[in-house]
């Protein structure tokens, strides 16, 4: 059930990127226009991940997950009506304000059902919605915009969503906090302690400015590469759509799965186990992202997405699993949330806009393989996170 609305999380998400030349057009959109539509969502995204972890620590979380599912797809489905740049950015951000209780919640959530033994398996196959939601959102949304217009891409997106959280209100249910572990579970920890105790960590300050750099790549992709598809190597809206997405996030669905079950086994041997592994997954996709940008094959160019989709697969099944590691349960939800506001206001609400300013310069291919950079930069941060893991043991600061 988590997987379904997962998915709707990313395809409502993901469907505006494809659609980018038809508002470019029928709005008079620059790129600077068109990244700071990808920068609203993150930006309000990212603020309100932290508030959003902390309700979600004092709340039933099946109720922010599904009322964060019917507000998300009704704003999607109202970006219908929107018929300016402004209407678009308010739309986008408002999106984000919907979207940010799921993750906090639904991690929180599958982190109580998955002790330390499966928890990076059971992440891994919940993140393969994210792989599958953004393919679907990238070719549907952009098949129905050529065929439809760009509008009724985000009323069947919306509508779909809707639908689906009014089928599983009656099945999802809540697990009782902390079942999954032997430890005690405080109540309602303040949010200034819980937030206190994540930064007198190292790891759990490493593991979110790395998060902040390998999100920052992410959502390059997710934004700029059907655009880039569209102009250099003149695919329709569908086919860029479909294959910015699908070589990437197929190759990214079974790096997941791999990944996760490497993090469970070398966890048992080390406690930064599920870092090294998202170590392997940025440096082993920094040179990917730079053949993506720079090569004008088109079978260099699937390649390259496969191989960088697999190995960000590796890093995305660890991503909240590596954090539990460091955190109790009663404060998993604004731990999450957290990560949230640093990943997406340092490095997603800050990717479109560069990417769409560097363009200007050295052309689109040559910005998104600079991003590799940063890839770099977060496999140092997880290296050392994984180090100073093996000082001291889980739940503990570190």
């Amino acid at each position: 059930m988590l997987w379904a609305i997962s998915f709707f999380n990313y395809a409502d998400r993901q469907a505006i990127f494809s659609v980018f030349p038809l508002l470019q057009k029928a709005m008079s959109l620059d790129n600077v226009q068109l990244g700071l539509l990808g920068s609203a969502f993150a930006w309000v995204y990212g603020l309100g991940g932290v508030f959003a972890g902390a309700i979600v620590d004092r709340v039933r979380r099946k109720t922010a997950i599904l009322g964060g599912l019917y507000a998300w797809s009704g704003i999607c489905a109202a970006t219908a009506a929107v018929n300016s740049f402004p209407g678009l950015f308010l739309m986008r951000a408002l999106e984000g304000l919907g979207e940010t209780f799921y993750f906090p919640a639904s991690m929180s959530l599958v982190s109580d059902y998955h002790g330390p033994e499966t928890r990076s398996r059971a992440i891994g196959i919940h993140q393969t919605s994210v792989y599958v939601g953004t393919i679907a959102g990238g070719f549907f949304a952009g098949w129905i915009g050529q065929v439809y217009g760009w509008r009724w891409s985000f009323v069947v997106f919306g509508g779909l969503g809707i639908l689906l959280g009014l089928v599983l209100a009656k099945w999802l249910r809540e697990p009782v906090r902390g079942q999954s572990e032997s430890v005690a579970v405080a109540e309602n920890l303040p949010l200034r302690a819980t937030v206190r105790i994540l930064a007198a960590s190292p790891v759990a300050l490493l593991l979110m400015a790395a998060f902040c750099c390998a999100n920052f790549v992410a959502v390059v992709l997710l934004t700029w590469m059907p655009k880039f598809l569209f102009d250099r190597f003149h695919m329709s809206l569908a086919m860029s759509g479909l294959a910015a997405t699908l070589f990437v996030q197929m190759a990214s669905l079974c790096g997941s799965l791999t990944g996760g079950w490497m993090a469970d086994k070398w966890r048992q041997k080390t406690p930064g186990g599920r870092m090294l592994v998202q170590a392997i997954g940025v440096f082993g996709g920094a040179p990917f992202v730079v053949l993506c940008g720079m090569t004008h094959s088109t079978g260099m160019l699937i390649g390259a997405l496969t191989a960088w989709g697999f190995f960000k697969g590796l890093y995305d099944a660890n991503i909240f699993a590596s954090m539990f590691d460091v955190v109790r349960p009663e404060a998993r939800g604004t731990a999450a949330g957290l990560m949230n506001t640093v990943g997406w206001l340092g490095g997603g609400g800050s990717a479109p806009i560069v990417i769409g300013l560097l363009s200007r310069e050295y052309g689109l291919g040559g910005s998104i393989a600079m991003a590799s950079m940063v890839y770099l930069a977060a496999g140092v941060l997880l290296l050392k996170a994984a180090s100073s893991a093996r000082r001291r043991p889980a739940h503990q600061p570190q």
